[in-house]
């Protein structure tokens, strides 16, 4: 019950539409009570023969005709109401779910699969819309017709209206012993299902990586055996629920045995006129109808409860990384950044300590180490991607933690390995820091990172659509979209995951040009990836074992014999010296 509470409040900004609703079912459910009072007030009165009242009985047969004309249009106005009100709460649900996975730690992505975050926003927020439909369309109607129609019968017969109304507390007592074990099998259902959809979206995401190395069959098996196993799950769970309904609906015809037999003893003996037999008749036979479709209510029911649970769980996450409530903006007058102490763990396993490290403003800081020692750490820690066990980080003497997120992340600019960019056109993923940007400034920052050039020989120019994650675009072509994409950010701190590194030399002497325009005038890390760059920065951060094992200028380390002088002498020395090179992700 505490479960379909929270689905229920989890739409409650509709609150109009639930009265609206509300307001035509219990008109529609009074239309439906009254046919069965007018229907034995006729058969009443024609019993009476040549002394009935023909005019009485015309005038019944015309308002039983209004209602069921006004029971078409109540039907249909709610049934509308209630298609509204779906589609709307499918959009509130989906920007609510959105909007909070936007504002979960990068750590939580780092453990889920995009297809199953997804796979689980679509089956959780249909099934909760589906319950909401269902209970505005069905379920309330069922409940005022039902009500309602107790009460008539209670008039004629205590009797009846008792034995009937002992169907629901007995139905809902068998249907709760029974529950657990469905939204077991549901879950499983929805574990492989999480499972497949998880993996089919990897794999149409990585579709060239599938082909190239033939494992087509090798995926469409995976995602095949997976959803088997739904297959499978579902012949138990479908059998499990139908005998039990079976079981449920032979005590409910037993009960509307005891009814009908009462009645027409009752009848019999003349203690209830014809009327009010046909009456007591009909009314049950409004009750019988919805109690044996009550099956298809509790069904969805059970299925929005476990559908919607994986919902609730992501909503119930908080935020790791929020703002203090006195935050302020970050002021930037130097980009000076500072390191004091810091130490930080995935899952209490220690990725980096005691790291001390003074950037200079305007200066660029490669950081050195081998795959797994915790550069791109550094840099996330510093954009509040993550926050550290221990230590400060600053910039300018601010302490990161106590200004905004926002105000952070605006004066980083970041140019990653992978260029990230998105569907739609160029001058949108320029623009993408500023979507307000006009045609000039755009131009301006593609002609800095010498993209101009190419764009400018495409038949839409700027407006060209590079489809997802840039894949019309050449490796190097994305990375000046991307190296244009922060200079119109034109933010005063710059972190460089190398961009040039998978580049030919063509394109990575155009990018480097281009990275050259980037960083003058900005306080730069790069996370180094060929040592032709560490060589032109101003100092060198070597990390070993997740601590700083030396700082210095390209020339003092290479006199140092620590990491970079092992790293200078490799780089000419065949296959082995390659293998090392790469376990520091180098490249000479």
């Amino acid at each position: 019950m505490k479960h379909i509470l929270r689905i229920l409040q989890s739409g409650r900004e509709l609150w109009r539409y639930y009265v609206a609703i509300s307001f035509f079912t219990i008109l529609l459910s009074l239309m439906s009570l009254l046919q069965p009072l007018l229907s034995g007030w006729a058969i009443d009165e024609i019993r009476k023969g040549t002394n009935a009242r023909v005019q009485y009985v015309v005038v019944l047969a015309v308002v039983i005709f209004l209602m069921d004309i006004f029971s078409t249009l109540f039907s249909n106005i709610g049934g509308y109401l209630g298609d509204q009100m779906s589609a709307k709460l499918n959009k509130v649900l989906s920007s609510r779910y959105y909007a909070h996975l936007l504002s979960l730690p990068q750590q939580y992505f780092d453990t889920e699969l995009s297809g199953k975050i997804i796979n689980r926003l679509n089956r959780s927020i249909v099934q909760i819309a589906n319950f909401m439909q269902m209970m505005s369309n069905n379920f309330l109607q069922f409940i005022f017709s039902t009500v309602f129609a107790l009460i008539v019968m209670a008039i004629y017969s205590w009797q009846v209206a008792l034995m009937l109304f002992l169907l629901y507390p007995i139905y809902v007592w068998m249907t709760f012993l029974s529950s657990s074990t469905w939204q077991q099998y549901q879950a499983k259902k929805n574990k492989h299902t999480d499972i497949a959809s998880g993996r089919f979206a990897e794999s149409i995401s990585q579709v060239k990586v599938v082909k190239s190395y033939i494992q087509e069959k090798r995926e469409n098996a995976f995602f095949d055996k997976h959803m088997q196993t739904v297959v499978d799950t579902n012949v138990p769970q479908s059998r499990f629920w139908h005998v039990r309904d079976v079981q449920r609906r032979v005590v409910l015809n037993v009960i509307f045995l005891s009814v009908y037999m009462y009645v027409f003893v009752q009848g019999a003996r003349g203690v209830l006129t014809p009327g009010q037999t046909v009456a007591l008749i009909l009314y049950a036979m409004q009750i019988r109808i919805p109690i044996f479709t009550i099956s298809f209510l509790v069904e969805n029911t059970q299925r929005a409860i476990s559908d919607s649970q994986d919902y609730f769980e992501i909503m119930n996450i908080q935020p790791q990384i929020a703002d203090a409530t006195d935050a302020a903006a970050l002021q930037i007058t130097r980009a000076h950044i500072v390191f004091d102490n810091v130490s930080f763990a995935y899952d209490k396993e220690p990725v980096l300590q005691n790291i001390s490290l003074d950037i200079l403003p305007d200066s660029k800081v490669a950081l050195v180490g081998e795959s797994g020692e915790g550069k791109t750490t550094l840099t996330n820690l510093l954009m509040r991607l993550y926050e550290p066990q221990s230590g400060t980080i600053t910039i300018d003497g601010q302490d990161i933690n106590v200004v905004t997120q926002q105000s952070l992340r605006q004066n980083i600019g970041v140019v990653f390995q992978d260029p990230a960019l998105f569907s739609g056109t160029i001058f949108e993923n320029i623009s993408y820091a500023r979507p307000n940007a006009s045609q000039v400034e755009v131009e301006a920052a593609a002609k800095a990172a010498n993209a101009d050039e190419f764009i400018t020989k495409l038949e839409k120019g700027y407006q060209t659509e590079i489809g997802e994650r840039g894949l019309k675009l050449s490796g190097g072509q994305k990375q000046r979209i991307a190296i244009a994409r922060a200079l119109l950010k034109d933010a005063p701190i710059l972190i460089l995951d190398e961009a040039t590194s998978s580049l030919d030399s063509k394109s990575e002497a155009m990018v480097q040009q281009a990275l050259e325009r980037l960083m003058k005038g900005r306080t730069t890390i790069i996370i180094a990836h060929r040592l032709s760059t560490i060589s032109n920065v101003d100092q060198i951060v070597t990390i070993r074992k997740g601590r700083i094992d030396e700082v210095g200028s390209p020339q003092e380390l290479a006199r140092s014999n620590g990491i970079y002088a092992q790293l200078l002498r490799l780089q000419h020395k065949g296959t082995a010296a390659d293998e090392k090179l790469k376990e520091f992700e180098i490249a000479g």
